[in-house]
């Protein structure tokens, strides 16, 4: 027999997140491990409220809506809340029910700067890195180090001449005009951003084009692939060696280790460096 296909409301539900994500989703053993690092740093987030006033969200909640944000890549915390609105695993994860409203993207902004003044954030991800190296789950002996190019939230239009006054631009949306630089030659020696002047003007490769940029550096552990360290520099050329030799003399223990790299470590003096650390290093070569 045909079903009719027809949705009617039902008054009262008694669907609960926790039924509808399978018992072996990846997530599940994640939440156990999120939630061990959350129990102990429940004391910090005490010192940053007060203690009166009208309850606010939980802390515990929205770092792990920010985990969501960082392992499904979404852009955007408007964006994360969307998903968060109607995916049931998110609201799972994060710890909503089903007829829970989700936040408004302004105040998860918010809330993510205040962790960033405190270090909280980093002080979780640290936690998560330290659990899964007290499991046995890290290696302490090998790595591999990584960079690339991260697009400053700059625009090239300020991008402008540092000793003179640059042209006016054009009237044609005061709002956003118009800058012609067609046949200028810019470079970080002769220009700087008006709005970011920390962001350098970089590429990843021959014939690719040219953004401001800062440089993401990875440390990354051989035997999991996890993540152990991580550094953000101006894109000065030299940035992810720098950055490397500065995550690679934060390894705890004397013992000596390897690292690995692509070609763009193969300089005498990265390796020169590595091994004053006791540090072998194994770098492709130019």
């Amino acid at each position: 027999m045909r079903g009719i296909d027809e949705q009617q409301n039902h008054i009262f539900s008694y669907l609960s997140p926790e039924m509808r994500v399978r018992k072996d989703h990846p997530l599940r053993a994640i939440r156990i491990m999120v939630d061990e690092v959350l129990a102990q740093l429940s004391r910090r987030f005490d010192t940053m409220y007060a203690r009166v006033g009208r309850p606010s969200i939980p802390s515990e909640k929205l770092l792990r809506a920010q985990l969501l944000q960082m392992l499904y890549s979404i852009r955007s915390e408007r964006l994360l809340m969307e998903e968060m609105d109607y995916n049931l695993l998110f609201r799972w994860f994060v710890g909503l029910n089903a007829d829970d409203e989700v936040w408004d993207a302004t105040v998860f902004t918010k809330n993510r700067d205040r962790w960033l003044e405190a270090d909280v954030a980093k002080e979780f991800l640290s936690r998560v890195v330290e659990q899964a190296r007290t499991k046995g789950l890290t290696s302490d002996e090998h790595f591999t180090v990584d960079g690339t190019l991260l697009d400053a939230w700059a625009s090239a239009k300020n991008f402008q001449p540092k000793d003179k006054t640059p042209s006016p631009p054009s009237d044609d949306d005061p709002g956003n005009p118009t800058v012609n630089f067609r046949g200028e030659r810019r470079s970080n020696e002769t220009h700087a951003s008006k709005t970011d002047p920390d962001a350098l003007l970089a590429r990843k490769g021959e014939g690719k084009e040219s953004k401001l940029s800062y440089t993401g550096n990875l440390l990354v552990e051989n035997r999991n692939g996890l993540i152990v360290d991580a550094e953000v520099f101006q894109a000065n050329g030299t940035a992810e060696r720098d950055a490397a030799l500065v995550m690679l003399e934060r390894i705890p223990g004397t013992q000596a280790v390897t690292v690995g790299g692509d070609k763009g470590f193969d300089t005498n003096g990265f390796v020169t460096e590595c091994r004053n650390l006791r540090v072998t290093p194994h770098v492709a070569p130019e």
